[in-house]
């Protein structure tokens, strides 16, 4: 990472016990063609030395370019996130998960879409499950199209690693939620009338299933419960009809059976693969 300009951008990165991606990770960002101006990683009450590597890590790169925020209990991604946004000194702020990378032009074309149009709040992109050790390559043409909110009403458009967004804006994360938290905040900027966008590359990526991976299934079962609750939450405050509500609830109802559809495929071929039981005298 060398003394080049820097993007006004704080990366906001909640760290839980990560010391096994963390160091990947942040390298991700240091690799950017155009690097954020700042990092924050803020541990969420880990309790077990994960502080102590923070610190180490940011020691090894440019004085002042990570800031460890140590929290004294574990609060959920919520309350880390809102910590590390009301510690951002740049205008964007910009979110990645602790076992999450950026793909190295991430920023570049994120920073030149919010030059060319300043009335953008929020800007995405797409997102991938890939392997560590593998990369997507830009895919020409680049280009930026504004969310609908119909759109909004069908799926969430905005993974949480692939989001910059103004950092004066006047919302956070709802802390009383651990899961689906991220698709509730970019629905009250959004259904508030707020710009927001998504470029057509895929500039980040995951490193594990999105869902549906062995041992899962309790935590889809309470994805599903708090995505329930977030579209009552939103119905609430009077951000979609109610007709809207009933809309999404059925999206949600086939999302639900196709999960399960998923999960129900994927054990199948586990127990193919590793059948168990002895192997017989």
């Amino acid at each position: 990472m060398g003394a080049t300009m820097k993007a006004p951008i704080s990366v906001v990165i909640p760290c839980y016990r990560s010391s096994n991606t963390i160091v990947e990770t942040i390298a991700s960002v240091a690799a950017q063609t155009l690097v954020p101006a700042e990092v924050l990683l803020v541990d969420d009450g880990s309790g077990d030395g994960t502080v102590d590597l923070l610190n180490s890590i940011a020691a090894s790169y440019p004085a002042g370019w990570i800031k460890v925020v140590p929290l004294p209990e574990n609060a959920g991604p919520s309350r880390a996130r809102n910590v590390g946004w009301e510690s951002a000194t740049q205008e964007y702020v910009a979110f990645l998960d602790s076992d999450d990378s950026w793909m190295p032009k991430k920023i570049e074309l994120q920073m030149r879409a919010l030059y060319d149009d300043p009335r953008i709040a929020l800007i995405g992109h797409k997102i991938a499950v890939l392997a560590r050790d593998k990369t997507v390559p830009i895919k020409p043409p680049i280009r930026t199209r504004v969310v609908k909110r119909y759109r909004l009403m069908l799926h969430n458009p905005f993974p949480t690693s692939s989001v910059v967004l103004r950092r004066d804006l006047p919302f956070r994360f709802d802390e009383r939620y651990r899961r689906v938290e991220d698709f509730l905040l970019w629905a009250q900027i959004l259904l508030s009338g707020y710009r927001c966008v998504e470029i057509n590359q895929i500039l980040s990526a995951f490193h594990k299933p999105a869902y549906g991976a062995g041992g899962l299934t309790m935590d889809i079962e309470a994805m599903e419960k708090a995505g329930r609750l977030v579209r009552l939450e939103l119905l609430q405050q009077g951000l979609v009809t109610r007709t809207e509500h009933y809309i999404t609830r059925s999206v949600g109802i086939f999302r639900k059976a196709r999960r399960r559809a998923v999960v129900a495929m994927r054990e199948r071929r586990s127990e193919q693969n590793f059948p168990s039981g002895g192997t017989g005298a």
